[in-house]
């Protein structure tokens, strides 16, 4: 879908992910796993996805997010969510993911969290 967007900052070990549009079924599921790969080959595995500007998701952006999750992991990394969306917290919460991704609100925090 050519609304969504995945872009990557580095800043300092942790890469943060702005994602943006929706996260759906399709090009935009495509675009992230492609975006999570490309980190990981780098070895950048310490990722934060930001979901400021992400306005949707379905159950594909859900897999998504824990096939991330478990991507990262594989190579000793980890993804942390960054700004979900109330409706985006609430589906997580609602699948149960809450308790094994770990959700913040704000970025410095967020970046902190890996390096303490």
């Amino acid at each position: 879908m050519p609304s969504s967007k995945a872009t990557f900052r580095e800043v300092g070990p942790v890469t943060v992910v702005d994602l943006s549009g929706l996260l759906t079924l399709g090009e935009s599921c495509v675009l992230l796993r492609r975006t999570i790969s490309d980190l990981v080959q780098m070895r950048r595995t310490m990722i934060n996805l930001n979901f400021r500007n992400v306005t949707g998701i379905d159950s594909a952006g859900v897999a998504e997010i824990i096939a991330s999750f478990k991507v990262a992991k594989n190579e000793d990394g980890h993804v942390k969510l960054l700004n979900l969306p109330p409706k985006i917290s609430d589906l997580l919460a609602l699948a149960r993911l809450t308790s094994i991704l770990e959700v913040y609100t704000d970025e410095a925090t967020a970046i902190r969290s890996f390096v303490s």
